[in-house]
């Protein structure tokens, strides 16, 4: 027994990415759970629009951070922002004391809109008792601040977009990035990498086809099954889960080819580093775990601290759930996605290219030895 555990020792300690595993994903597991899994947004990116919005926008509490102050434009203008991905709450203000205040939440984003929720109820509550004290003569405030405490007290709340604010509303969209990751990693890594342990690489690298010919038609499968289990996914959640889809097909199939072209060639880059199915699938769970936990996906990015929130825009998930969610669940327009799209097709351009120049490297060397030993039977050396 000393002797297998001291073989198993040895064995472990070559294979350097097991023990990466074994140690890296417990730490992942304890930053993200610990450090950067929470449901209290503190932070919400809110818009003001109206006549009263330099009136309103010092008294708002600390958690509304104020992103825009925009004096002439109205609820629509709000709600378009709001539709656009600029902010998650708007504060429309009226024109006149005779006009109410209404306050807009995207429904889209679950928990801040929750969160922002609670903290209107608060600084409503707050805002009553204070215009009683201060009508009972308890307390003396300035009349802009009795102003403003009036249209925040009176404020009159809209959730937009997913207004019974129904979980399968924002993750039915975020699925579809999880099956194109598992689709689009997992089973191209081991696709690929079942040709070199089945020994057809060598037989792929001697036929007259171009690297890039291999390449296309290994990944050419994946990429039609992604796409069908991406359209049951969406055809499902609409049909049982009633998830609405306001936006356009073409710009939602637009972001999924370019997501699912970056998930594509991490797969083939993990086959070409990883000799065994197990090694392609430890490198390939390295990879998702964080998809999954800092993309925004289940716990906001809102909610996170910005040494954690970096890596989540690093992730090429959390770009295709802003273009999945704001597609189907606000409508949002082409123009309004533009920087995950940006993104998206960025690290799609990097992944690939270096997908493709690691997998003809990795044809190469096997080409080169058939073509030496048909050179050399052809001289006339022994077979």
């Amino acid at each position: 027994m000393r002797a297998i555990a001291l073989k198993e020792f040895l064995q472990l300690r070559r294979d350097r990415r097991t023990v990466a595993m074994l140690f890296l994903l417990p730490f992942l597991f304890l930053v993200v759970f610990g450090y950067a899994a929470s449901f209290d947004v503190k932070e919400i990116p809110t818009l003001i629009v109206g006549g009263s919005a330099k009136l309103v926008e010092s008294k708002l509490p600390e958690q509304f951070k104020v992103v825009d102050v925009r004096t002439g434009d109205d609820r629509a203008a709000a709600r378009d922002a709001l539709r656009r991905g600029e902010a998650v709450v708007a504060f429309v203000t009226p024109e006149s004391a005779d006009e109410a205040a209404t306050v807009l939440v995207d429904g889209s984003e679950l928990f801040a809109a929750q969160a922002a929720l609670r903290r209107i109820a608060i600084a409503q509550a707050t805002a009553g008792g204070l215009q009683e004290s201060v009508s009972g003569g308890d307390v003396q405030l300035p009349q802009q601040t009795q102003q403003a405490l009036a249209v925040i007290g009176e404020a009159k709340t809209d959730v937009l977009f997913n207004p019974d604010l129904r979980t399968a509303v924002v993750m039915v969209p975020g699925l579809c990035g999880i099956i194109l990751v598992f689709v689009g990693t997992i089973a191209t890594a081991l696709g690929v990498v079942r040709e070199r342990q089945t020994g057809t690489m060598e037989q792929l690298a001697v036929m007259p086809f171009r690297p890039r010919d291999v390449f296309l038609g290994k990944i050419a499968p994946y990429l039609a099954i992604a796409c069908v289990d991406m359209a049951v996914i969406v055809g499902v959640g609409m049909l049982i889960f009633d998830v609405p889809f306001r936006g356009s097909v073409a710009t939602f199939a637009l972001g999924a080819a370019l997501f699912l072209f970056v998930t594509l060639g991490v797969g083939v880059l993990i086959s070409t580093v990883s000799q065994t199915q197990g090694q392609a699938i430890q490198l390939a769970i390295m990879f998702m775990v964080p998809q999954f936990l800092l993309s925004g996906l289940f716990f906001p990015l809102y909610a996170m601290p910005w040494a954690v929130r970096w890596i989540g825009y690093c992730l090429p998930l959390t770009w295709f759930v802003k273009v999945a969610r704001g597609v189907m669940v606000r409508g949002a327009p082409i123009d309004a996605l533009w920087l995950p799209l940006t993104v998206l097709a960025v690290m799609g351009t990097v992944v690939f290219t270096a997908s493709v120049l690691r997998f003809r490297r990795d044809l190469a060397p096997a080409g080169k030895a058939e073509t030496d030993v048909v050179t050399a039977v052809e001289d006339g050396a022994p077979a």
